[in-house]
């Protein structure tokens, strides 16, 4: 089966700058092409990095034509798509043979802002086209110098199909476009613990110097002179050497004291030193991935039902409640059973992880009552 995908771009940059990115996803060059309307009747062809120019006999707009009709078998799209080619937008498709590949593909295209064509369809008809005109050749319009400056609109869109010889409709959901095919995959997803690490404040010092005053006292021995006047009466005869003392004199005597000089000195009595020091410690880290996984229950035959009706009948009619009610616990046991992550497996191995899918597909059906029913429907697989 082929899987095409088709994207439209205002610019022919962003549209190559896809390609390259489809290239470097390991898209094969073969299955990439670029499609844009140029002067006269010819197209340019892109394949992974390389570009070849040429003339075709048919022309642009006849090209998508064909290209649409075959991939929608749907007139009006395929007048829209074409109209889009004819104002100037480039077409970038990608035909591939598995539907992982288009998948992958469509991921890396919508990086590159396709526009939403079903927006830039309703703005057209707001202005007066009608879709009905006919795809123009390749001498359709250019793109303009206003058109290259205009700001691509957020939200792209792809269209996405299969074909398989015939004709296949599409379903419009939303800007993205994909293709009825036979086949429904269920992704099985599934976390992983990434440990990194990253620099935290924990804690630390801060450091005040402050200046304090502390009153201090010393001791000191002081020595003071005093004059002492003493008059003393006498009475006897001067002395001869004195008689020269009868004359005007003075003379001093001066008092000396000590007094406290108070002088500071600054000595250094301590020293504190601030430091790091680096340790290496390691943690255990204690967490929980999440996954899905995907069981596969067998439908059973009417048959089987009939044989569990009647097991149910025999064992639980009497308890109340109904087959349907026990149904889903018969075909669980056998579909498990007859898995691939079960078998080789004995029931008590089996019965924990069995309880735990069951309680998360049936969380309103209580595991002690369904069981023995389970536990039947496993054991009958191997009987």
């Amino acid at each position: 089966m082929s899987h095409t995908l088709a994207a439209v771009f205002d610019n022919r940059a962003d549209a190559e700058r896809a390609r390259d990115a489809l290239s470097a996803a390991g898209i094969g060059a073969d299955s990439v092409r670029l499609n844009a309307s140029t002067t006269g009747a010819s197209t340019t062809t892109t394949t992974g990095t390389g570009t070849t120019a040429g003339t075709h006999d048919e022309s642009i707009g006849d090209s998508i034509k064909h290209f649409f009709s075959n991939l929608f078998g749907d007139d009006d799209e395929r007048v829209v798509y074409g109209e889009a080619v004819n104002r100037g937008n480039v077409v970038l498709t990608v035909q591939t043979d598995t539907q992982d590949e288009i998948e992958r593909a469509a991921d890396v295209v919508e990086g590159f802002g396709p526009i939403d064509i079903d927006e830039y369809k309703s703005q057209w008809q707001a202005s007066g086209w009608t879709g009905a005109e006919t795809l123009r050749s390749g001498s359709g319009a250019q793109l303009s110098a206003s058109r290259q400056s205009e700001t691509r609109q957020d939200g792209g869109a792809l269209l996405q199909g299969s074909q398989q010889g015939s004709q296949q409709g599409l379903s419009n959901t939303g800007s993205l476009q994909r293709a009825e095919v036979d086949e429904q995959v269920i992704p099985v997803m599934q976390e992983e613990l990434k440990v990194g690490k990253r620099m935290v404040q924990r804690g630390g010092v801060r450091i005040y110097q402050r200046l304090v005053e502390t009153p201090v006292q010393e001791s000191v021995s002081l020595r003071e002179e005093h004059v002492n006047v003493e008059r003393r009466p006498v009475d006897r005869p001067i002395d001869p050497s004195q008689v020269g003392a009868f004359q005007e004199t003075s003379f001093e005597l001066r008092e000396n004291a000590e007094e406290a000089v108070v002088q500071k000195t600054a000595r250094v009595v301590e020293e504190v030193v601030v430091g790091k020091e680096v340790s290496q410690r390691t943690d255990q880290i204690s967490d929980t991935v999440r996954s899905t996984q995907v069981d596969v229950e067998q439908l059973g035959s009417t048959d089987d039902d009939d044989y569990y009706r009647s097991h149910w009948t025999s064992n639980y009619g009497n308890l109340g409640g109904t087959f349907d009610d026990y149904a889903p616990a018969y075909r669980y046991g056998a579909s498990m059973r007859d898995s691939d992550s079960y078998r080789g497996r004995s029931w008590d191995e089996a019965e924990t992880t069995l309880r735990s899918n069951w309680e998360s597909h049936y969380p309103t059906s209580a595991w002690d009552k369904f069981k023995a029913a389970v536990k039947h429907g496993w054991e009958r697989m191997t009987s």
